[in-house]
């Protein structure tokens, strides 16, 4: 079983042309329906469905907190190396800046989840760059070794690894991996990653089959927006949750979504979107899947993120760094992006509790999560 050949049968100018279509009739079927299908997702994310935002948000906000309670997990990303080999025109860790490249060490690892766990973290995402020798699977194996103990949940965001990788890591903790693929548009991808082993854009497309096929426990999806249309590129990922659920139904899923952020050798966005057409998408996807967890970083601003919480959110990083060492060891390195929510996580819980949210500072226990899938 493979994705390709269900991407491969949706032209990506014919997909467009379909979403921006759609009419406020298409619209108005897509509120009233009992279950939503692409097409009707098609009709939620196209312009058609602007003026009908605000009935779209009290749909998102009532599934959301029918599915999930009043329940917001919180999250922080534990940079581990910015070393990378691959060339991206967005990204402050491309192979072509001039940069000072830094690994942490395992003592250097514990020095940074201090930091976190005495802000009442237990759930981790490890990231780092794209660099085979200097962070590969015996680097990221070290690395669960190091941090198990101290976490009960890590998540990875890191290079994409073959099917035995994986089965290699989860047994030593890993529990959910992301998985981006920037944009869907096969000439822009081409285009953003001219070098490196990013640029098989096939094999960052199947990457998430051999995450099924390894077992993982959850993984998430998402493109970045800026790089080509995001009405498109959100239908197509929309296309890969859905074949994914229906192959791989025992993993869990989350959906992100990332606007480009000022960075050191950054190309300006290509496409904006805008406050109001980020809120659009959310709901969209709410009224798409109830099941799927949809998370927001501190790349957005303080008064977005608080506005939209409760329009279908349900996890959120909170004192986030970019940076390797960024909490403890080397807090002037480099960042990969610049963040806009600079809030402490005591803040953004305070934030939570004032809308009626409990903040959640860990996942399931991992013995319960094994029971569950058995």
């Amino acid at each position: 079983m493979s994705f390709r050949p269900i991407f491969e049968a949706h032209a990506w100018d014919d997909v467009k042309a379909g979403i921006y279509s759609k009419t406020a009739a298409d619209v108005e079927r897509a509120l009233a329906a009992p279950k939503r299908t692409l097409e009707d997702f098609k009709a939620l994310i196209s312009p058609a469905a602007v003026p009908y935002l605000e009935h779209m948000a009290r749909l998102s906000e009532q599934l959301t907190r029918r599915r999930f309670g009043n329940t917001v997990q919180l999250y922080v990303p534990l940079y581990l190396s910015n070393e990378c080999q691959n060339i991206c025109t967005y990204c402050g860790f491309s192979l072509d800046n001039k940069i000072r490249r830094r690994t942490l060490s395992s003592v250097e690892m514990l020095q940074e989840a201090a930091v976190l766990k005495e802000w009442g973290y237990d759930h981790v995402l490890l990231v780092t760059g794209e660099a085979n020798q200097t962070v590969g699977v015996d680097y990221l194996e070290k690395a669960l070794h190091t941090l198990r103990p101290h976490f009960s949940h890590i998540s990875m965001e890191v290079q994409p690894l073959d099917q035995p990788d994986y089965e290699q890591l989860i047994p030593q903790g890993l529990n959910t991996v992301l998985v981006y693929q920037e944009t869907y548009h096969q000439a822009d991808y081409r285009q953003h990653h001219p070098k490196g082993k990013k640029s098989n854009f096939h094999y960052r497309l199947d990457t998430p089959d051999r995450l099924g096929r390894a077992g993982i426990h959850k993984m998430g999806l998402g493109v970045l927006f800026g790089l080509e249309d995001w009405r498109t590129d959100s239908f197509y990922t929309a296309l890969h949750l859905g074949y994914l659920e229906k192959t791989y139904w025992q993993t869990r899923y989350s959906l992100s979504f990332p606007r480009l952020r000022p960075a050191q050798g950054l190309l300006p966005p290509k496409v904006e979107m805008s406050d109001r057409e980020l809120v659009q998408l959310i709901c969209a996807y709410r009224l798409l899947n109830e099941e799927v967890e949809l998370s927001i970083s501190t790349r957005e601003s303080p008064t977005f993120r608080d506005n939209i919480i409760r329009l279908g959110i349900t996890s959120i990083s909170a004192g986030s760094k970019t940076n390797p060492g960024g909490y403890a060891v080397a807090p002037e390195s480099l960042e990969q992006f610049e963040i806009s929510d600079e809030r402490s996580p005591r803040e953004i819980a305070d934030m939570l509790r004032r809308q009626g949210y409990e903040p959640v500072w860990k996942d399931w226990d991992p013995t319960l999560t094994t029971l569950a899938r058995h």
